[in-house]
């Protein structure tokens, strides 16, 4: 599997039954969230199988460098783990006379990472911001062992870090000696050698390792679907215009039969029968 730079890979994912006298009659670029990187990688490579003379070009680097990669033109679609904020739309404005169109393309839980021999299995919801906030500093309080907690985060940049902060932490700071991780992947490699570590992430990433209850719900697909788990979002593709011809196309296909991949990635489809 592939491993993400800090904020800069680039990969180009080409079509392999493309002929190879063929020039690709269009490139589609794509940037942004880490959480999706994966998502849309399998996305590219399945379209450019079915469509050959497309070619597509992934990189991650966060939803914020999507947003701003979006706003400055290098890119036709972002990917993003969180709604646009109200300035980003201005900035869409100002530059294009648009506002933006949004496409919610999965749903995602925000799990909570813990190393399996953690005995903690279940939180509240105000033992996470206590936990995020630093005012719960060792696992002794919630009943577990007698060891500092170790909080690990994404980059300020990342969707994922801000929607935490904004719907677990109610606006407020993050503990001031937690470690920033740049990628959701390197978070869990973290968590799955180090028993006093805790992070979060998407319910697809790190199958090996515990993603704990909230408030005694699993963050599992009946729960996500009939909104009981208490930490949702969507997953969202940016344009800065309605769409036309080959992205417009692709972006449908996502939204049909893409949504195969979603669940085999390890998101929850649009639609229960697709």
């Amino acid at each position: 599997m592939h491993k993400i730079a800090i904020g800069m890979l680039l990969i180009w994912i080409f079509g392999w039954n493309c002929h190879p006298q063929t020039r690709p009659a269009q490139i589609i670029r794509m940037k942004g969230s880490d959480t999706m990187f994966i998502l849309a990688s399998r996305w590219a490579e399945s379209y450019m199988k079915i469509r050959p003379n497309i070619s597509i070009y992934i990189e991650g680097g966060g939803t914020e460098q999507g947003i701003q990669a979006l706003i400055n033109g290098s890119i036709d679609i972002c990917t993003a783990s969180r709604p646009l904020k109200p300035n980003e739309v201005q900035q869409i404005a100002r530059q294009y006379n648009k506002i933006g169109m949004s496409y919610l393309v999965a749903r995602d839980a925000l799990s909570i990472y813990l190393n399996p021999a953690n005995p903690i299995k279940n939180l509240s919801l105000i033992q996470l911001k206590k936990i995020f906030k630093g005012e719960i500093k060792n696992w002794q309080e919630l009943g577990g062992t007698d060891s500092e907690i170790q909080v690990l985060l994404r980059p300020p940049n990342s969707g994922t870090y801000l929607y935490f902060k904004e719907h677990v932490l109610d606006g407020e700071n993050y503990r001031e000696d937690s470690r920033i991780i740049p990628t959701t992947e390197a978070i869990v490699q973290e968590i799955d050698k180090n028993p006093d570590a805790i992070g979060f992430g998407g319910i697809a990433f790190g199958k090996m390792i515990t993603h704990v209850k909230i408030n005694d719900i699993s963050p599992i697909e009946e729960n996500i679907r009939n909104d009981m788990y208490p930490v949702i979002r969507y997953l969202y593709l940016y344009t800065v215009d309605t769409t036309t011809g080959q992205i417009k196309a692709f972006i449908d296909w996502i939204l049909k039969d893409g949504q195969r991949l979603v669940q085999e990635v390890g998101y929850i489809p649009l639609w229960i029968n697709y």
